[in-house]
C-alpha cells in the first residue's frame, strides 16, 4: 500500500464522530417531523376511541402525511448539504438512519395500523393488522442497517471509485412516501373502499425494501449534470402530466419510481438469462 493511500482500518475517530451543524440541523428537522407525525396519528386514534367531536381524525391523519413528506424534504437536504460542503461523517450517517427509522418506519406503520387496519372496523385485519405493520417496520430497519453496513469505510473504502450509485432495495423514505401519499389521496377524495388494498401494497413495499432490486439514488445530479435528449423529453412529459393531474401527482411520482426499479430489474434479469443461453 502506497503512502498516499489510506488504510480503511485506520479511521479518524474524531472526524467520524464530528457533528456538523447544518447537515445535522436538517436531520433534526426530519426527526421533528417524524415525531409530530406519530403524535398526530396517536391523537387521531385517541379521538376515534373517545369520539371527540371538535377535531376530525381524517384531518389529523392528513396532517401526519404532510409531516412525513416534510421529513422527506429534510432527509433529501441533509446528505446533499453534507456532500456539497465536504462535511460527511459516520456520526451523520448513523444519526440519519436512526431518524429515518422514526419518520419513515414508525410513523407510516402507526398510520396504516390506526387508520387503515382499524380493528373495530375491519374484522379481517383484527388479529393480523399489528403484525402487518410490524413487518413493514422490520423491513425498514433491515434496509437501513444494510445500507449503513455496505457503505461503511471498513467495508467499502473511500479510495475505491464507486461506478454504481444505485440503492440496493427500495429506499425507506420512498416506501414511506408511497404509503403516505396513498393515505392522503384516500382521505382527500373519500376513497375508503380502496383502503383495503393498502395493507397488501405495504407488504409488497416491505419486500422491495429488502430485495436486491436497484433504484436510482439521484446523488450524482447537480447543476452540471448532463442528460440525453430522450431523458430530457421524458422529464418534460412527466412535468406536464403532473401539472395536469396535480391531485394525484405525488402518488404518480412514487408509483413511477417504485415500478421503475421493478421493471428495470426484470428486463436486466431477462437480458442476463438470454446472454447465458446464447453462450450455451
Amino acid at each position: 500500500m502506497s503512502s498516499d493511500e489510506k488504510d480503511p482500518a485506520n479511521i479518524d475517530y474524531s472526524q467520524a464522530s464530528r457533528i456538523y451543524l447544518l447537515p445535522n440541523l436538517f436531520t433534526a428537522g426530519n426527526l421533528f417531523c417524524g415525531f409530530i407525525a406519530i403524535m398526530k396519528c396517536i391523537q387521531a386514534r385517541y379521538n376515534v376511541m373517545l369520539d371527540v367531536p371538535f377535531e376530525s381524525p381524517s384531518e389529523l391523519y392528513t396532517q401526519a402525511v404532510l409531516f412525513i413528506l416534510g421529513g422527506m424534504v429534510c432527509d433529501s437536504l441533509d446528505g446533499r448539504v453534507a456532500r456539497m460542503g465536504g462535511r460527511e461523517s459516520l456520526f451523520g450517517k448513523e444519526f440519519d438512519s436512526i431518524v429515518d427509522m422514526v419518520s419513515f418506519g414508525v410513523a407510516p406503520a402507526l398510520m396504516v395500523l390506526f387508520h387503515i387496519l382499524n380493528p373495530e372496523e375491519s374484522l379481517f385485519f383484527k388479529n393480523i393488522g399489528w403484525f402487518l405493520s410490524f413487518i413493514y417496520l422490520l423491513c425498514a430497519g433491515i434496509r437501513l442497517s444494510r445500507f449503513n453496513v455496505i457503505t461503511h469505510p471498513l467495508v467499502y473504502p473511500a479510495n475505491i471509485d464507486r461506478t454504481n450509485n444505485d440503492f440496493i432495495g427500495l429506499p425507506v423514505p420512498a416506501a414511506a412516501g408511497m404509503i403516505a401519499t396513498l393515505v392522503l389521496v384516500i382521505n382527500t377524495h373519500d376513497l375508503q373502499r380502496w383502503a383495503i388494498a393498502l395493507p397488501f401494497l405495504m407488504m409488497f413495499i416491505s419486500y422491495l425494501m429488502i430485495s436486491p432490486i436497484r433504484y436510482p439514488s439521484f446523488k450524482q445530479i447537480d447543476w452540471n449534470t448532463k442528460v440525453r435528449l430522450r431523458t430530457f423529453v421524458l422529464l418534460l412529459m412527466s412535468v406536464v402530466l403532473i401539472y395536469m393531474y396535480q391531485q394525484y401527482a405525488l402518488v404518480l411520482i412514487f408509483l413511477g419510481y417504485l415500478f421503475y426499479g421493478v421493471i428495470r430489474h426484470i428486463l436486466m434479469m431477462r437480458r442476463i438469462r438470454n446472454q447465458s443461453n446464447a453462450k450455451l
